[in-house]
């Protein structure tokens, strides 16, 4: 099983480092391929302007992170939650990288596009300063819902699994450890839950040899 983990956070030296950093060896481990973004490090301006249909070319940063995502058969997106969504640097980074002909592709009368990145998994490891309740309840998990379900499954992805840690601003260390510890069990379960069983041959091959 290929595993992307894109780190979204802009100071990689955070806690969403950490995480990141936790679920890839724990992928590893467990006997996945590990292949690690980390945003903050790529050169790309996250800025530009997209027109669809445009043929410029992308950065050489974005090029190689749209081969790791066509490598990937599960994809990892650690990020902080700002402002109820996710930081600019990872949405400038998916509208630059999951664009038309590339994640999805627009049908001639139809209103839904094609999903060119179905058969793919994902997980979501959100941490933010807000309390569970205020941001599932009262503002209704806009984050959340952009990138499960405006993004990736709009692309084909799924399942799409989110991991949330809460009140982080005025969490301990030791609630900080036990996140870490949880997110080495949660990459584990993933790549025994999500990793495609290998074709075994048929009784009447095994005998032939």
């Amino acid at each position: 099983m290929n595993v992307l983990v894109v780190l979204g956070h802009p100071t990689p030296e955070s806690l969403c480092g950490s995480l990141a950093t936790r679920y890839a060896q724990g992928a590893g481990a467990a006997g996945a391929n590990v292949q690690t973004l980390v945003l903050a490090e790529l050169e790309f301006d996250a800025a530009r302007t997209v027109r669809y249909g445009d043929e410029r070319e992308l950065e050489p940063d974005l090029l190689r992170a749209q081969e790791a995502i066509t490598w990937a058969d599960h994809l990892v997106f650690v990020y902080p939650t700002w402002w109820t969504l996710m930081p600019a640097l990872l949405k400038g980074f998916i509208d630059r990288t999951l664009l038309p002909g590339f994640a999805f592709a627009y049908q001639s009368g139809k209103a839904m596009p094609l999903k060119l990145l179905k058969g793919k998994t994902a997980r979501l490891l959100v941490t933010m300063d807000s309390p569970n309740w205020w941001f599932n309840w009262i503002m209704g998990k806009p984050g959340h819902n952009a990138m499960k379900r405006g993004i990736l499954q709009f692309c084909g992805v799924s399942p799409v699994r989110v991991t949330s840690f809460n009140n982080v601003r005025t969490s301990t260390e030791k609630t900080r450890q036990g996140w870490l510890e949880q997110v080495t069990t949660i990459a584990t379960d993933d790549i025994k839950r999500f990793s495609k069983p290998q074709s075994q041959p048929s009784t009447q091959q095994q005998g032939a040899s």
